[in-house]
């Protein structure tokens, strides 16, 4: 066999349906969208027009709440943490910090703060010193001697809505 020999099997590429080249190629002349309008121009289209009638997401009433101030924190559970430890990307003499864990490559890159969670086993006495702790995960740190050091929420600014004027 030579490289030029090589093909696919037959009738495993088709070649694209060329569009609007006549009449005779059966998709020409509206290029199969229909007649005339908006709809049969490009990158116009019109989502969640519904006729001039109100449109359902202006119907249904708002719900829920947006907090502005929310935390976004890593979630991380101790099996997690164990694993780092156990190949030795992670040192439990000394505090397991936020940026620990991402030099650890235990999560990617930390968000508001670290929160630990409870799944998966710990083995090893360690040092924590993060934003929250599950009851769980705070009780099975502790039971090896461990400590969870909780710090205090930074204040986040809330986002600035647009075209409100800067001080």
């Amino acid at each position: 066999m030579k490289l030029n020999q090589i093909a696919g099997r037959p009738g495993s590429r088709h070649n694209s349906k060329r569009v609007g080249r006549g009449i005779g190629s059966g998709k020409g002349k509206t290029g199969g969208r229909g007649v005339k309008g908006q709809k049969s121009r490009t990158g116009v289209r019109i989502k969640g027009f519904e006729g001039g009638q109100m449109p359902i997401y202006r119907r249904l009433p708002k719900r829920g709440f947006n907090n502005i101030f929310a935390l976004e924190l890593n979630e991380v559970n101790l099996g997690r943490v164990q694993t780092a430890i156990d190949k030795g990307k992670l040192d439990a003499s000394k505090p397991v910090t936020a940026e620990a864990l991402v030099a650890a490559g235990v999560i990617s890159r930390a968000l508001d703060g670290v929160r630990i969670l409870g799944g998966g086993e710990l083995k090893t006495k360690v040092a924590f010193e993060v934003h929250g702790a599950s009851g769980s995960a705070t009780a099975a740190i502790e039971k090896l001697g461990g400590s969870v050091k909780k710090l205090a929420a930074e204040k986040k600014e809330p986002a600035k809505k647009a075209g409100e004027a800067k001080n």
